[in-house]
């Protein structure tokens, strides 16, 4: 199946994703289908094990030892999951790279940046050292890292955090990929740092045209930095569409709840922050039906069953929610008045 140039860059089917622990098996990711994209921006937003980086995991093939896949993985056309070995290689790293969140543990401690910035080019561009260095130097200083000469014969204990996840960055752009996910790509770093890698991304994917998964356990993160958002709930997908329409116009109960309890500039000081009553469900024995159900205030009777399903409210906006909320009651709880 060729794709074209209409086709989602990265389209993602009914996908399963299971880890074997000594408890029983975990669904960490169940059944959630979504796209990206050429040159478009996603978010994937939800609590710590909601299943986000298992899914980021499954698509880059590095799901640890004990698990399994099952669904489709369609990149530019091509089912990752049933290429053979030595093609899905090709594509991991050069077409799809991946930029995680601990830049301390991803790069290696005991190698030079240069080499680890050129290693990639030399390999899979078939470019030789001067140009390769060439190159480095050039990623470098377009990521931001001042004096990118002397950064090059840098060890990564030498860098800053902040500098490190650029170089991160550097070197997931060193093939020219196609899709870059991100996945918690700030969490290690302070706030005016954060911020700063953000909006590299953000500037990056915009100038180089390239897809982006940016995901993360943080709002904020995603708000005004992607072009559609999903939200996910315990391995599953509650509600995906359009960045503007999720955060003004939320129909999930779950994704209005986490917009409820997010602080905002205008909130008063000393009031308390709303929070989500319960927990996340056992991943091993969820529930049946709604998974956030048993914390939700509206859940009913059909809630219960197997289900929901995805359904469209809007233009490019889908909800699995048997009570979703309505235009009527975002109107009398303040609507897009969270501050987003």
């Amino acid at each position: 199946m060729q794709s074209t140039t209409n086709d989602p860059i990265l389209e993602v089917r009914r996908l399963r994703a299971h880890i074997g622990t000594p408890r029983g098996v975990v669904r960490a990711v169940d059944d959630v289908s979504l796209t990206i994209g050429h040159g478009q921006a996603l978010g994937v937003v939800g609590e710590s094990g909601s299943g986000k980086s298992v899914m980021a995991k499954a698509i880059m093939g590095m799901l640890p030892r004990r698990s399994g896949c099952s669904g489709h993985i369609l990149f530019r056309g091509r089912d990752l999951l049933t290429l053979p070995d030595k093609e899905r290689r090709q594509i991991w790293g050069t077409q799809i790279a991946l930029v995680l969140q601990d830049p301390g543990r991803s790069l290696n401690p005991v190698v030079r940046v240069e080499r680890q910035l050129t290693e990639g080019m030399r390999r899979h561009l078939g470019v030789g050292r001067t140009e390769a260095r060439a190159r480095a130097v050039a990623l470098l200083k377009e990521v931001g890292v001042p004096d990118p000469e002397r950064r090059l014969r840098s060890y990564p204990h030498e860098l800053s955090g902040g500098m490190r996840q650029r170089v991160m960055i550097a070197t997931a752009l060193a093939c020219e990929p196609e899709l870059l996910i991100a996945d918690e790509p700030t969490t290690a770093l302070d706030m005016t740092v954060q911020r700063q890698i953000l909006d590299l991304l953000r500037r990056i994917q915009r100038d180089r045209g390239t897809a982006l998964m940016l995901i993360s356990h943080d709002l904020a993160v995603v708000a005004g930095r992607t072009d559609r958002t999903a939200v996910m709930y315990a391995g599953r997908l509650a509600e995906v569409g359009a960045t503007s329409s999720v955060f003004a116009a939320p129909r999930h109960r779950y994704t209005h709840a986490l917009l409820g309890a997010a602080p905002t500039i205008d909130h008063p000081r000393h009031a308390p922050l709303r929070l989500i009553t319960g927990t996340l469900p056992d991943p091993v024995d969820p529930p049946a039906g709604c998974r956030f159900g048993p914390r939700c205030a509206a859940a009913r009777t059909e809630c219960g069953v197997p289900g929901p399903v995805m359904t469209s409210v809007a233009d490019d906006h889908r909800v699995a929610c048997c009570v979703p909320v309505t235009p009527t009651a975002l109107q009398e709880t303040g609507g897009d008045s969270v501050g987003w």
